[in-house]
């Protein structure tokens, strides 16, 4: 006869309380997705860029797509956090973030939701369940004005959560040489969150910008952040992301960046 399955709270109770939270590889982790010298180098190089995810009217903009007046999926009261976070916080530091990437002459890069056809039928299945629809042309297609791409900046048009598993991102990060990505974008526990682990499954060292990312509660953004920290990304907030790609880079001259409206 098998023996009964020990229950988990059995076991913890005879262990070392002192050790029950310790973590064994966090200085493994640590020093390597931390303290990668690589992300310096990356810099230095100019290969280095920035990923602002779904920065649209689909999911980044109250009255249209998921938050459409005929939508009651989401509460007021979760709206009214998430768009408060969104427009005093979010917004402006990704703008900062990209004003920093210009000067310095790196890769901006913008994901959104938009789908190859007018009905859809390209989405992933993912997509179809929660008919998300954002189409070609469309106002949900269109990105926040404060954050949309400039000049010849690079749009990858994505219809799954992960940019890396419906587009050809990868394939032109390759061609970019770009070794190191800082991710900004919502929602941190959905679109980022998918994102940052297939990059760093991908071999990027991920920057994750905390201050430039949401979600729709408090609790998902900071339990997302939790769970990726020191494992699939580095976690800087905006100033500190600033502060190091200027230690490290060399401004353009200012004839040569590409200049963002407002």
């Amino acid at each position: 006869m098998s023996k009964k399955p020990r229950k988990r709270h059995d076991i913890i109770k005879e262990l070392d309380p002192e050790y029950i939270n310790v973590d064994p590889l966090e200085q493994t982790y640590h020093e390597s997705i931390i303290e990668a010298p690589e992300r310096v180098e990356a810099l230095r190089a100019r290969n280095t860029a920035l990923l602002c995810i779904d920065m649209q009217y689909l999911d980044a903009a109250p009255g249209w797509g998921v938050f459409a007046e005929d939508n009651a999926d989401v509460p007021v009261e979760a709206q009214e956090y998430y768009f408060s976070v969104l427009k005093n916080t979010v917004f402006p530091n990704v703008r900062r973030l990209q004003d920093c990437f210009r000067e310095n002459g790196l890769e901006v890069i913008h994901v959104r939701i938009q789908s190859l056809t007018q009905d859809g039928r390209d989405r992933g299945n993912g997509h179809k369940m929660l008919n998300l629809l954002a189409t070609p042309g469309s106002k949900e297609a269109e990105f926040i004005e404060e954050v949309a791409p400039v000049g010849d900046e690079i749009v990858m048009n994505k219809t799954s959560s992960g940019v890396f598993t419906s587009t050809n991102l990868f394939y032109v990060l390759k061609n970019l040489d770009i070794d190191s990505l800082f991710v900004t974008g919502v929602y941190t526990n959905e679109c980022v969150s998918t994102t940052v682990r297939d990059a760093c499954d991908l071999g990027f060292l991920v920057t994750t910008v905390d201050d430039a990312c949401a979600s729709v509660t408090a609790e998902l953004h900071d339990f997302t952040i939790a769970t990726l920290k020191a494992r699939y990304t580095r976690i800087v907030n905006t100033q500190e992301a600033i502060d190091e790609i200027n230690r490290h880079c060399e401004p353009l001259p200012v004839k040569h960046r590409p200049r963002a409206k407002g």
